[in-house]
């Protein structure tokens, strides 16, 4: 992120990979570019539910003529706002952490949901189930409605719980006709100078979010994922204790997660 004036930031969204929060020496080809247009691509489709940080300004207009091609088709120039310091996260589908939490408590942050649910099961009503942002390197933690309250105060928690499910159902119907089960997603959001609550980052990218193809989904299973589970799967081979340095990944792992983030961008925008 770099300032761009007193009230924007340019967003360069580079190729770079984390897995089990260790960031990988190996890039993964055109991911940055792919994030972005997913990211352009549902703010102007979900613009009539909430307003949003990008400001329509080109990348190449704010930085020298020698810095163009760096950011052509990787950033965005948007507004800077006071961010909200939690994960707004929705879920259709138990999975990951949720799922952890239900066999643990049959409930996810809070949200008791029904007896009897198995791995990927739909639940019957998206829920929102924040997570605290974590520091780097560690992971976010499942909170509370109580928590969001205490950081955002309750009017704009409430709008924030509002506003994400929303977004949530119209993002996932789109997606099923597609092809595309979108499980979860999270959200970010921020405070102008008013008060005015915007969504703001990235938004329904595979790294935000666990797309699963509708083709492949059955309960039961951690259904494949269009998103970085080559790397993972790749890396739980590997002689590694997941602390810094990781291993190098193989060109064929990075070609491969490549292919699988650029399917997602082709099936949802085509």
């Amino acid at each position: 992120m770099y300032a761009v004036g007193d009230d924007k930031l340019l967003i360069i969204a580079t190729d770079r990979i984390s897995a089990f929060d260790v960031i990988l020496d190996d890039p993964i080809p055109g991911k940055g570019a792919v994030l972005t247009a997913l990211t352009e691509f549902w703010l102007r489709k979900l613009t009539p539910l909430v307003p949003n940080h990008g400001t329509g300004i080109a990348p190449e207009d704010v930085v020298a003529p020698g810095e163009r091609d760096q950011v052509a088709g990787r950033a965005m120039v948007v507004k800077r706002l006071k961010p909200i310091l939690v994960e707004a996260v929705a879920r259709g589908y138990l999975t990951g952490s949720g799922w952890k939490d239900y066999q643990a408590r049959g409930s996810v942050s809070g949200v008791a949901l029904p007896a009897g649910l198995r791995q990927a099961s739909r639940i019957p009503a998206p829920v929102f189930t924040p997570a605290a942002k974590a520091e780097f390197g560690t992971h976010d933690e499942n909170v509370d409605f109580a928590y969001v309250v205490a950081q955002a105060g309750r009017h704009n928690a409430e709008k924030i719980r509002e506003v994400t499910l929303a977004l949530y159902a119209e993002a996932a119907n789109f997606a099923i006709g597609k092809g595309i089960i979108i499980a979860d997603t999270k959200f970010e959001f921020g405070l102008d100078a008013d008060g005015k609550l915007y969504l703001m980052d990235e938004v329904l990218t595979p790294d935000s979010s666990r797309f699963w193809p509708a083709s492949e989904y059955r309960e039961g299973i951690s259904p494949p994922s269009f998103d970085k589970q080559f790397v993972r799967d790749w890396l739980e081979t590997q002689p590694w204790n997941k602390t810094p340095p990781a291993p190098r990944l193989p060109a064929d792992i990075q070609a491969k997660t490549a292919a699988k983030y650029r399917e997602a961008l082709d099936r949802l925008t085509t």
